[in-house]
């Protein structure tokens, strides 16, 4: 069974930077990753993903100021979050194994495999 591991939440103040990486381990499924954050209250929102044809999709909360990138191996998922604000808290989680394009999967996930989450806090 595949297991995906997020590391690299932690808090941080509003303006800071965090920087997200999910390791895949025995992943055999497709290129389409991402990343969706929950919170208390919130529906789950999709944040970033990239699309099985490398594609990249963002919400409009965080466009410009998220990036989502893999390594070359497709083993590794990064999110870089720059210029962060407190709406940004939650937990995050990494995805992968998904079906059809980024911007939809973004909205209407379809997928294989979910990481356990890492928690991030923006304190104003």
């Amino acid at each position: 069974q595949p297991q995906l591991a997020e590391s690299g939440g932690g808090s941080v103040q509003a303006g800071g930077s965090l920087k997200l990486a999910c390791v895949l381990e025995r992943y055999r499924g497709n290129f389409c990753m991402g990343w969706f954050r929950s919170a208390p209250g919130k529906e789950r929102e999709g944040v970033a993903l990239i699309g099985a044809d490398g594609q990249t999709a963002y919400s409009d909360s965080v466009k410009g100021r998220f990036t989502i990138s893999q390594d070359n191996t497709m083993e590794t998922l990064y999110l870089q979050m720059d210029s962060l604000k407190p709406e940004d808290t939650g937990t995050y989680y990494c995805a992968a194994d998904c079906v059809g394009a980024a911007h939809i999967q973004l909205k209407h996930p379809n997928i294989g495999y979910w990481g356990r989450g890492t928690q991030v806090t923006v304190s104003s």
